[in-house]
């Protein structure tokens, strides 16, 4: 006991001359936090911690890569097949699933180069061509800087995103024109429109990237380009025989809901994918979704009994398709209230798209690819810059400012309205020099299904 005493007493007797540990000198300490700075300021910087690549978040990217497929074949397929009339829904059909193809191939090819390879202000360049340099290892950026993407998801779910637009366009022309000037047409229209536009909106570099344009899964790259083109192709064509004096009414109504269905569904994936992550955005992506399409449906009916005195199931598969739409840009940056009322102006403002915007026009414009997507497009690109404003419920800074972002949001509706209108003016010219056009009338009378593909879709 009287050696542990000792030693207690001896103990703190040298702490005291060498003062608390906690409180060095002054003078003692300044060389060794001279030294310390030193070498702090000599030595490399300390790495970034390794972005990693999360499980979850490849299988939920893969999942929305096939929901937008779904979307695609068969959703927008059947949604147009049943627009049409019975000697003409396997022609749609037959377009859709051969364009989708075909630009998922080419994009493959150059495509994905073309759009994210690298490049200035409005084009890739083909570093990247034939997936060169994308491999198994290679990664592709995702919004949070620690987490990254395989590339061959990355690619693989971008190529839908094109695929689709490009069979957006059939609806504009259906029931009259050539099979190969379909497929002319739009490699030529993927080449230099689409890509163009993509590569703007959505590469860091890209001009209206840059300049702060707010596109979260398509508004402007995949929904106004793709309405444009088909407004501008049912100029050039020409209206269908008997248009304005015959009947030409959808075959399949059960079919066009079916084909609603399967997009409202699909359509998850391409909203709340395009967060490319399984996060908090990819879920206010989808939220907003369902909500804003929910609404539309209910307006786009309301409008339609207050006109006409009864709300059609046409109507409310239309009503869907323009919610989706109107809501695309704006997903990842609006709040859920905010995406209510996008999707009811939506239903509304659609519903005059193609009715009242569509007389004025005096285009055939077959199934309405631009009264539901090139409007529908406008309206959720120009509400994004509002409704992402913090004070209405969106996740934009707290110094955002509504004015702007409305300006920006109209500079990239212009130059995409521009963009594709003369890209598609051209593409159809050339294609009809080479191929032409159109099918002659006895075999548009006779129907698509049998001058074209030799076969019906029912049997008598």
């Amino acid at each position: 006991m009287r050696r542990l005493i000792a030693c207690l007493v001896l103990g703190l007797a040298a702490v005291g001359m060498a003062g608390p540990s906690w409180a060095p000198d002054a003078a003692a300490s300044a060389p060794a936090a001279a030294v310390a700075a030193e070498a702090v300021a000599s030595a490399p910087a300390t790495a970034a911690p390794a972005a990693t690549v999360q499980k979850g978040d490849v299988a939920w990217m893969l999942t929305a890569t096939m929901l937008v497929i779904m979307m695609t074949v068969p959703g927008l397929a059947l949604f147009y097949g049943g627009l049409v009339r019975a000697k003409n829904m396997l022609s749609v059909l037959m377009q859709v699933m051969t364009v989708f193809s075909m630009i998922v191939v080419l994009w493959g090819i150059y495509g994905y180069s073309l759009a994210f390879g690298g490049g200035g202000a409005f084009i890739g360049v083909l570093d990247k061509a034939f997936l060169s340099g994308v491999s198994v290892n290679s990664l592709a950026d995702t919004f949070t800087a620690e987490f990254k993407l395989p590339e061959y998801v990355f690619a693989a779910f971008q190529a839908t995103f094109a695929g689709i637009t490009c069979a957006l366009i059939v609806g504009s022309f259906a029931e009259r024109i050539k099979f190969s000037a379909v497929l002319l047409f739009s490699a030529l229209w993927f080449t230099f429109s689409y890509l163009p536009i993509a590569h703007m909106v959505w590469f860091g570099e890209g001009y209206l990237f840059k300049a702060g344009a707010l596109d979260f899964a398509g508004g402007t790259v995949v929904h106004i380009n793709a309405g444009v083109a088909g407004l501008v192709g049912a100029y050039v064509i020409g209206r269908r025989v008997g248009y304005g004096r015959e009947a030409l009414a959808p075959h399949s109504l059960p079919l066009t809901m079916v084909g609603a269905s399967l997009l409202w569904v699909g359509w998850f994936g391409f909203n709340a994918g395009s967060a490319l992550e399984a996060n908090a955005t990819a879920a206010l992506a989808f939220i907003n979704t369902l909500l804003a399409t929910a609404a539309a449906v209910l307006t786009w009916s309301a409008g339609e009994a207050l006109g006409k005195g009864k709300a059609s199931m046409l109507g409310a598969a239309s009503g869907a398709v323009a919610g989706l739409v109107a809501i695309t840009p704006a997903c990842g940056s609006v709040g859920p209230m905010g995406a209510l009322i996008v999707g009811g102006l939506a239903g509304f403002v659609c519903l005059w798209g193609v009715n009242g915007l569509k007389r004025m026009l005096g285009a055939d414009d077959s199934l309405d690819v631009f009264g539901v997507h090139g409007v529908g497009g406008i309206l959720g690109a120009l509400l994004t810059g509002v409704f992402t404003a913090p004070s209405l419920g969106g996740t934009g800074a707290a110094d955002f400012s509504i004015g702007s972002p409305v300006a920006t949001q109209a500079l990239g509706v212009v130059i995409t309205i521009v963009w594709s209108g003369i890209v598609a003016f051209v593409a159809y010219k050339i294609a009809d020099l080479l191929v032409g056009l159109r099918v002659a009338e006895d075999e548009e009378r006779e129907g698509l299904d049998i001058s074209s593909h030799g076969e019906t879709a029912y049997s008598k």
